[in-house]
């Protein structure tokens, strides 16, 4: 099944339920689905569930040959969030880097350079929900926001990637498969056009793994021709995960550099 049609409902999330927002599409057919209603079930991923955790395994080919990063979320709706990422290849003393948000503040420690930030939430932009704007104009308001432009926030909030970069190139379901041991549909995608421009070349492409039941992005494969530069995979998936209450506490250790 392809599909070269944009697709543009990012920001179109039905009308709420007894105050809270409820997916479209509640689940979807045993057959696969055409690119379209992929998307539009990725979008409401997150309101799928009331708190998850979810571990990341990201690869990335470099100069300096393959990179690993792990980046573990614990998420509870509303606004309640912490981002963990560290680097194995650089041993596990202070090696960690922190960002957690209560919906009013966003910390933020690095425990390798041992500086912090504390800073408001940063507001969104005005007006990009008004209804008269084209759809690809308008953007998804998360109920629980994530670090801008990572793997959490691709993964968990997939509507903007949908709408962004895979919508703008050639897109079809090809399968089914298994990560993290749960069912995942398989979407690739052919020179989509928003990426940077190094990687803006004719035989760019993606493929990605999305979890039949959640809508979550499971595993994120880049391809520049047959060459894997970044995959990204979800080791461990636990909607509706029990966290305790301390999760969300966070306090700068000492000797901590803080800067705004």
């Amino acid at each position: 099944m392809s599909s070269v049609r944009l697709w543009d409902r990012a920001s179109q999330l039905p009308a709420p339920t007894n105050g809270r927002p409820r997916p479209e599409i509640v689940a979807l057919p045993p057959s696969l689905p055409i690119p379209e209603q992929l998307f539009t079930f990725m979008r409401d991923a997150e309101l799928r569930f009331d708190t998850l955790r979810i571990r990341i395994e990201e690869r990335a080919a470099t100069a300096e040959g393959e990179h690993l990063t792990l980046i573990e979320t614990l998420l509870r709706h509303p606004g309640l969030a912490r981002v963990t990422t560290t680097e194995p290849k650089r041993g596990t003393a202070g090696n960690y880097e922190v960002w957690i948000s209560d919906s009013e503040t966003v910390r933020t420690y690095s425990a390798t350079h041992r500086l912090g930030t504390a800073r408001p939430v940063r507001r969104p932009v005005a007006g990009l929900d008004d209804p008269d704007l084209p759809g690809m104009s308008t953007v998804y308001r998360p109920v629980t926001p994530l670090p801008a432009e990572t793997l959490p926030q691709t993964f968990i909030h997939p509507a903007g990637f949908c709408q962004n970069v895979l919508a703008t190139g050639r897109c079809r379901v090809t399968g089914e498969a298994n990560v993290a041991g749960r069912e995942a549909i398989v979407l690739e995608c052919d020179h989509p056009r928003g990426t940077e421009v190094w990687a803006d070349r004719p035989d760019h492409r993606y493929e990605v793994s999305v979890d039949r039941e959640t809508g979550l992005i499971t595993r994120l494969v880049e391809l520049i021709g047959e060459q894997v530069t970044r995959d990204a995979r979800v080791v461990t998936l636990e909607p509706d995960a029990p966290l305790p209450p301390t999760t969300f506490e966070f306090e700068f250790p000492a000797g901590t550099t803080t800067i705004y």
